[in-house]
C-alpha cells in the first residue's frame, strides 16, 4: 500500500514547533514540522539522536502541547489525550503491583468503561500471552512486557497507534519477532501507525513511508516510499533494493548531522 493509494489524511501535523523553557534558556526542539499520515498507513520516523522525534510523536498524542502549529485527527485539533490515539512507549510501563490482566484493564478503569474481554483475549492469544493474565510484570521477560504493552494500547481499539522506539531494548531475535507481530496485527486491523525507531531496517520492514528528520531543531528533511508489498518476509531485508534504500537513508542522516558543522571546523577539531 502506497501513500498515493490511500485516500485521506488520518493524522495531520501542520507547522509543529515546540520550544522548551529550560534553566539554561529556551530550547527549540522541533521547528515548523508538517506531515500527513494517511488512514491505514504505517509511517516510520528516523533521524539523528536528539532531533526531536519523540517530541513530535508526543505532540501527535496530545501529551505535549505545541508552542505553535497544530495536530489534527480526522480534521479535529488534538489538544490533549485522545481515546482514538493509543501509545506504546520505549518501556512497557506496566504497574508492578498489578498483574497482567489488571494492567490491561487500567485504561478502562480510568475511562469508566467495560473492557471488551473477547477482543483482549484474542490479542493476548495473538501475542502469545494467553494464560499469563495472573502474572506480574516481574514474572515476564522484557519481550513479554512489551507484548503486554502492545495489547494494552490496542485493547480499546484506537484508530491511531503511536510507538516510541518500543523494541529498542529487546534482543535482535525478539525484535524481529515483534516486527512480524505488528505487521500481522496491522494486516487484520489496518490501524494507522506512526513509529519512531533508530533502526533503519525496522523502519523499512514495517512502514509504507520513512520520514527522515534533520538534527535539532527537528524538521522533516525527506520522505521515502517503501515499495514492498505486504505481507513482508524477512528475506526482503537481504535484497539489493533494501540495501540501496538503507544506504540512502543512512547517508541522509549522516549528512544532516555533518551539515551542522563547517568542514574547516571539523578538520580543526580533529587536528586539535
Amino acid at each position: 500500500m502506497t501513500a498515493q493509494e490511500l485516500k485521506q489524511p488520518k493524522l495531520r501535523v501542520k507547522g509543529a514547533t515546540k520550544v522548551y523553557n529550560t534553566r539554561s534558556g529556551d530550547l527549540l526542539a522541533i521547528d515548523r514540522c508538517s506531515l500527513d499520515v494517511m488512514e491505514g498507513e504505517i509511517v516510520a520516523i528516523v533521524g539523528p539522536s536528539g532531533c526531536g522525534k519523540t517530541t513530535l510523536l508526543w505532540s501527535m498524542s496530545g501529551l505535549h502541547g505545541l508552542t505553535s502549529g497544530e495536530v489534527l485527527l480526522d480534521g479535529k485539533p488534538v489538544t490533549g489525550p485522545n481515546p482514538e490515539i493509543g501509545m506504546v512507549f520505549q518501556e512497557a510501563n506496566l504497574l508492578p503491583w498489578r498483574d497482567l490482566d489488571a494492567n490491561i484493564n487500567f485504561p478502562f478503569e480510568i475511562k469508566g468503561t467495560k473492557p471488551d474481554r473477547v477482543w483482549i483475549d484474542e490479542l493476548l492469544s495473538r501475542v502469545g500471552l494467553e494464560g499469563f493474565g495472573g502474572r506480574f510484570p516481574r514474572e515476564l521477560s522484557g519481550g513479554m512486557q512489551q507484548r503486554a504493552a502492545l495489547v494494552r494500547a490496542l485493547s480499546y481499539k484506537p484508530s491511531v497507534l503511536l510507538m516510541d522506539e518500543p523494541f529498542g531494548a529487546l534482543d535482535a531475535f525478539t525484535r524481529e519477532e515483534m516486527n512480524r507481530l505488528v505487521e500481522e496485527i496491522w494486516l487484520d486491523t489496518k490501524t494507522t501507525i506512526v513509529l519512531i525507531t533508530h533502526s533503519i531496517d525496522e523502519a523499512i520492514f514495517l512502514s509504507d513511508r520513512v520520514v527522515v528528520m534533520s538534527p535539532r531543531p527537528g524538521r522533516v528533511a525527506n520522505i521515502h516510499e517503501v515499495p514492498f508489498a505486504r505481507p513482508r518476509s524477512l528475506e526482503i531485508m537481504s535484497t539489493k533494493e533494501v540495501f540501496d534504500l538503507t544506504n540512502i537513508i543512512k547517508a541522509e542522516i549522516v549528512g544532516t548531522q555533518q551539515s551542522r558543522f563547517p568542514r574547516d571546523a571539523v578538520q580543526s577539531a580533529a587536528v586539535a
